[in-house]
């Protein structure tokens, strides 16, 4: 293939995803929102996207569909981050645009899916500037509760995250914690 082809089907991609960005923003259809926002997740799957998923901001979009009161948004929006925040400059961007909070209310949500996403966002967001903010009290404490699930996926998946991402001390001082509080946040419906 020659560099003229492969430049043109990169256009193509590009104007395909701003497609996808327009139509997600001018229809009032719920399902056609879902639709749109599940193919624009499905792409931040490939890192020959980042760069144009970044240029139509599509991460602040992602960022926005967290607080969305329609489920199904935010189980892709979340998706949608997951996928993204392997790449470097992307993560970058999620913390510096406090993308955490809203990762980390995604842990409360009844959506098996969701919660799956932002336990795996969480862990690809810790870095050695971040990971007061991503293994803070209350969100160890969420994965002790978490490791105690009857939904292996849940369960490993939180113990990994205790194990890896946390100190003995943290999840010492949750598990003490944890002893004298309700920490109030459902386990997904599986």
């Amino acid at each position: 293939m020659s560099q003229k082809q492969r430049d043109l089907l990169e256009l193509g991609r590009l104007e395909y995803l701003q497609a996808l960005v327009t139509e997600f923003q001018v229809t009032e259809s719920p399902e056609a929102k879902e639709q749109v926002l599940a193919n624009l997740a499905n792409f931040a799957y490939d890192p020959k996207n980042y760069e144009y998923l970044r240029q139509l901001q599509v991460l602040d979009l992602f960022l926005d569909m967290l607080t969305e009161d329609n489920e199904i948004l935010v189980e892709f929006a979340i998706g949608g981050l997951c996928n993204l925040c392997l790449d470097k400059t992307n993560k970058d961007y999620i913390l510096e645009a406090e993308g955490v909070a809203p990762v980390i209310n995604c842990l409360s949500s009844s959506n098996e899916e969701t919660v799956m996403s932002a336990v795996t966002t969480l862990m690809y967001l810790t870095t050695p500037q971040s990971r007061q903010q991503t293994t803070a009290l209350p969100v160890v404490e969420c994965m002790l509760r978490f490791s105690l699930s009857a939904n292996r996926r849940l369960s490993n998946l939180a113990r990994i995250f205790l194990q890896d991402y946390c100190s003995p001390m943290q999840v010492e001082e949750a598990r003490n914690l944890s002893k004298h509080t309700a920490v109030g946040i459902p386990l997904p419906k599986d």
